[in-house]
């Protein structure tokens, strides 16, 4: 059993001070995973300096980061920051707004309460970007009101869907239809097509489905409450995200609103940033960031095998039927993830300092390789060729296991600071766990980390 604790100190949240107690069937606690080894205890619990000082730092980082409409939502409010280093007295600032692409901004910026020095910044908002889907003809799960059918899941916690109509606030309105057929297979530019709005029913059922049958998760949050979907996501809108706090799916419809972004693998990638908000808390910067982006990568593309669509099938690329390059490639591949001209193949000291799309390619390559193995393969039509960091061949154990080991090692072995080297010990002890520590899958996952230098 694993039974995960947040931390306060003198009535303060301490953020980075998380951890994992695991124990025993029988009740007997057989070790502790903690986010930071660090002592909490700070010398003085009155700040040195202002609030207003901590608030006039995150406004202005969110506006030299390109924020428009920008507003300090929360805070600040004292925490102790233990995340980095040795904990200290800090502010915490949550600065809403949007940021220069439209998106809505959460930029969460922690500032040293005696020093007035910026601590961290991160963006609570995550996003993938895309262009275009086509699922084909799915069933969708709906529900009779009267004479009128609704676009809500009754079947899977209720998810419901709805239309923004070129809003960028409030939930929208639910979808509802006569006949019960939503769409035309076709995009259109009205903000109440019907076609957007199906894709995303259909990617929130799929990774439902994938979660509950896979990994026995029931939903996001494991309560059986399903998120929401909101389509037509303002205008010209080329990308879509998770939000924690509304606890919702946004997809705008992308370049003259006639590319909606409600690929099969987007849906997968983005919910996947909320199971990880509700586990692990992966922090969205460096290379925890990029373990973050991954794991939605890796469980996004579990979806999509999981889906079995034949006008999607299941592949190691990410994002390829949105054509965001404009030249039919994918945004990033999993089998040599540098091959998108930015992601990182393998560990360096420096890859955490790479945006957390790049710096995603060493645990993504790690997963490939797990999967499927070194060197040359052709799945599902489609060819990969995978190289290793040593030279050496890695023979995979499957994607089905190296899901379960990944989702085992972020539900109970990875905390919001895991970086490369304590994924490498989250996915050992995981697949120890499954497994047994002098299986073939528990040495095939040191091989594979290996392979990406993570040693």
């Amino acid at each position: 059993m694993h039974t995960r604790y947040e931390r306060t100190y003198a009535g303060l949240p301490v953020l980075g001070g998380d951890l994992i107690v695991h124990t025993s069937k029988a009740g007997k606690t057989e070790g502790v995973t903690k986010a930071t080894g660090a002592a909490i205890k700070v010398a003085s619990l009155t700040p040195k300096v202002a609030a207003a000082t901590a608030q006039k730092q995150a406004l202005g980082l969110a506006k030299d980061a390109g924020s428009a409409e920008t507003t300090a939502d929360q805070g600040p409010r004292k925490v102790i920051w233990a995340a980095t280093g040795k904990p200290v007295l800090a502010y915490e600032t949550v600065v809403g707004g949007f940021q220069d692409d439209g998106t809505p901004n959460e930029l969460h910026v922690i500032t040293d309460a005696a020093t007035g020095k910026k601590l961290y910044e991160y963006q609570g908002i995550e996003t993938g970007t895309g262009k275009t889907l086509y699922s084909g003809t799915v069933t969708l799960g709906t529900y009779l009101s009267g004479s009128t059918y609704q676009l809500y899941d009754t079947s899977r916690g209720g998810h419901k869907t709805y239309n923004l109509a070129r809003r960028t606030s409030g939930t929208g309105t639910l979808f509802t239809d006569a006949d019960d057929v939503w769409g035309t297979g076709t995009a259109s530019s009205s903000s109440s097509d019907q076609t957007a709005a199906a894709d995303a029913a259909y990617g929130a059922q799929e990774t439902w489905d994938f979660y509950k049958n896979t990994f026995g998760r029931n939903g996001i949050r494991n309560d059986g409450k399903a998120a929401y979907s909101r389509v037509h996501y303002s205008s010209n809108y080329v990308n879509a995200f998770w939000d924690d706090s509304c606890f919702c799916m946004t997809y705008g419809d992308g370049s003259g609103n006639t590319h909606p972004l409600t690929a099969l693998d987007v849906a997968g990638h983005e919910m996947s940033h909320g199971v990880t908000s509700v586990t692990a808390g992966l922090n969205y910067s460096g290379e925890s960031g990029g373990l973050n982006e991954a794991t939605s990568d890796i469980l996004g593309t579990g979806v999509e095998f999981y889906a079995n669509n034949p006008s999607d099938p299941g592949d190691y690329l990410i994002g390829e039927k949105i054509n965001i390059n404009g030249d039919g490639t994918p945004l990033r591949y999993m089998d040599k993830p540098s091959k998108d001209g930015a992601s990182a193949d393998y560990w360096s000291s420096s890859v955490g300092s790479k945006d957390v799309h790049y710096s995603s390619g060493v645990a993504n390559h790690f997963f490939y390789l797990l999967s499927e193995g070194s060197g040359a393969k052709t799945v599902n039509g489609v060819s990969y060729n995978s190289p290793t960091y040593n030279g050496s061949t890695v023979t995979g154990i499957g994607r089905a296991k190296a899901l379960q080991i990944w989702y085992k090692a972020l539900t109970t072995y990875m905390t919001s600071t895991t970086n490369y080297k304590g994924a490498r010990t989250a996915t050992l002890n995981a697949a120890s766990a499954l497994y047994g520590s002098s299986s073939a899958e528990y040495n095939a996952v040191a091989a594979a980390w290996s392979a990406v230098n993570v040693n």
